[in-house]
């Protein structure tokens, strides 16, 4: 048990979120100990935000950044700031493709939020904030994207949201046509 206040949300603080994302890949290498996640990400400054000059953030929890890049330029941590909450990208281009590399560890992650493993079997929470906790992600309701995800790992059943694209030894390809926001990601 936790002495934790949960922070107090007000509508008057809501602030339009200054990308959008049109689609994400993602890619999962399934592993208990060492997954690795690949998302790469089509995104937009919000023309509602009103704020061209705003960083491109990403919210993210218990994650092992591997790589990021920019429009296909390698990133380093000079390129970028970071903390315990997430990373931010100042001076982003209005349109660009981000790409994110991470490590998560299923097996030990015992919050049961974002991709963890249950009796030998990987799954994902993501509702409310999960999706944080498998990469880096602007992980909020208002945020919607189309999603494609690539499952490799030698398990009986890889799934996914939407419809399956391919499937063969070890690996299997979704696609859901329907934007949604991060926290309806389910695999």
């Amino acid at each position: 048990m936790t002495n934790d206040t949960p922070k107090t949300i007000r509508l008057n603080d809501y602030r339009a979120p200054a990308f959008l994302i049109e689609n994400v890949a993602l890619e999962f290498d399934l592993h208990p100990d060492r997954t690795q996640a690949l998302a790469r990400m089509a995104l937009r400054r919000n023309p509602v935000h009103g704020d061209g000059r705003a960083p491109l953030s990403l919210l993210g929890e218990d994650l092992e950044l591997i790589s990021l890049a920019l429009d296909g330029r390698a990133l380093g941590p000079g390129d970028y700031t970071a903390d315990a909450g997430g990373i931010s990208l100042a001076g982003a281009p209005d349109a660009c493709e981000l790409e994110v590399v991470t490590r998560i560890a299923p097996a030990a992650n015992t919050k049961l939020e974002g991709l963890y493993q249950s009796s030998g079997i990987f799954c994902t929470q993501c509702e409310a904030e999960g999706f944080r906790k498998i990469t880096y992600y602007p992980d909020r309701p208002d945020v919607m994207a189309v999603f494609t995800v690539t499952i490799n790992g030698p398990h009986p059943v890889l799934l996914s949201n939407g419809n399956p694209v391919s499937s063969g030894k070890d690996t299997a390809e979704w696609h859901d046509p329907w934007p949604k926001p991060a926290y309806l990601f389910a695999l």
